[in-house]
């Protein structure tokens, strides 16, 4: 079953919603035999990207301490076109929307101004003695409004 895109109204359009990119150096590692960059790196620059951004917005130690870690519950790459080891990349990460103890993120791979993919998914804040979920701190979901803007979904 095709589910229905988070990539709206279209990709220039969504692209707009981002406030937040770095760079990504493609590591001769992270491509196939072809010269492609393997479909396993894009989780990796997810990843690298979630932690910059939570890095810039000052809430990395809040977030991953040893009370309280951000998880990842749940990740998906749409993989639109063909990227390269020699592409200049920029990845653009975004929070999307903010639950009770989760954040679902969304995140765009472009390359020679085109968008080669895409990506979304859920963190959850959990207490690390029992392993369960636990409310985002409200200071946390404010840093990330502000600077996320009016756009945000709640």
């Amino acid at each position: 079953m095709k589910r229905e895109s988070f990539i709206q109204p279209d990709a220039a359009g969504w692209l707009q919603k981002f406030h937040f990119s770095i760079p990504i150096k493609v590591r001769y590692c992270e491509t196939d035999m072809l010269g492609h960059v393997n479909n396993v790196s894009y989780f990796m620059y997810f990843e690298q990207g979630r932690i910059e951004y939570f890095e810039q917005l000052g809430l990395f130690a809040d977030l991953f301490g040893e009370e309280k870690v951000m998880v990842v519950a749940d990740l998906e790459c749409q993989y639109l076109a063909q990227m390269y080891r020699s592409d200049p990349v920029q990845l653009h990460v975004r929070v999307a929307s903010i639950g009770r103890s989760s954040l679902d993120i969304e995140y765009a791979v472009v390359a020679s101004e085109a968008l080669k993919a895409a990506g979304r998914g859920a963190v959850v804040l959990i207490e690390t003695k029992s392993g369960k979920s636990t409310p985002l701190p409200e200071e946390i979901k404010e840093a990330i409004r502000a600077f996320e803007g009016t756009g945000l979904a709640q």
